[in-house]
């Protein structure tokens, strides 16, 4: 009888394509996957519950170190598949001159230029409780600014609607993501440190899970790299060109091993 994995991950577009790459190697060593996804600190309580033996993936140390810190004792950590980091951003287009740091949005020949609306997506996220602070401690609620919760598509499209209209938007985004793939971004310098800098995307398995996995595939899940530009491909394959995130895995994989 093949051995199976319960195999987790955050239900955003990003996290099932490197989801989609973990499940095909498990696959390919003889493994039955079942995948599921819930929201960022739901599917850190699933895993703690015992409801997934693998999850991928721990944004480590800052954006999902307290969700999984409860854990942390019965948890392997495998590879690194990418390094995330949040920003804020905006369109290539608004000048530098005029907005090259969170600060700049509150100059007075910007507010009335820039969107007052910070679209988000789910409050669970780093990119969420990050952004509230920003909205506080550098006072832009006082100009009028305000950050709101959505699902990622309203915070995507809205995006990608305001460069069509060469409106002047900022967005609350992170590396790998596959805006990036299609748009120049501009990161605002935030020098208050308040975007939790970069992350470790850390494959994460429970240990009693990881002692009866042979040592072939342990070994190829901790070597296992994707890199932020592949993930944001992957991403945009599934979320523009509406491939599964099986799909795109596969097609990934399949030009690595040509």
């Amino acid at each position: 009888m093949k051995p199976t994995i319960r195999l987790g991950h955050i239900d955003l577009s990003f996290h099932a394509a490197s989801a989609a790459v973990v499940q095909r190697i498990l696959e390919r060593h003889g493994y039955i996957v079942t995948s599921s996804a819930s929201p960022h600190e739901k599917m850190f309580q699933r895993y703690g519950a015992g409801e997934v033996d693998m999850l991928v993936s721990a944004w480590l140390p800052a954006s999902h170190g307290g969700y999984l810190a409860p854990f942390a004792d019965v948890t392997r950590k495998l590879g690194v598949l990418y390094q995330p980091y949040c920003i804020w951003g905006v369109p290539e287009y608004v000048p530098v001159e005029q907005v090259a740091s969170v600060s700049d949005l509150l100059r007075p020949d910007v507010i009335p230029q820039m969107s007052s609306l910070i679209q988000g997506i789910n409050p669970g996220a780093g990119i969420s409780r990050f952004s509230r602070a920003i909205i506080e401690q550098y006072g832009l609620d006082v100009a009028g600014y305000h950050f709101e919760n959505g699902t990622q598509e309203e915070c995507f499209t809205r995006f990608e609607s305001a460069v069509e209209r060469g409106e002047w938007i900022v967005v609350p985004l992170w590396h790998p993501q596959f805006l990036h793939h299609r748009y120049d971004i501009r990161a605002l310098a935030e020098p208050e440190g308040l975007l939790g800098g970069q992350d470790d995307a850390t494959l994460i398995v429970k240990e009693d899970v990881a002692q009866q996995m042979p040592s072939a595939l342990l070994d190829q899940l901790t070597r296992l790299t994707l890199g932020n530009t592949v993930v944001s491909e992957l991403d945009y394959l599934i979320c523009r060109e509406g491939l599964s995130p099986l799909e795109a895995a596969d097609r990934w994989l399949l030009r690595c091993f040509e």
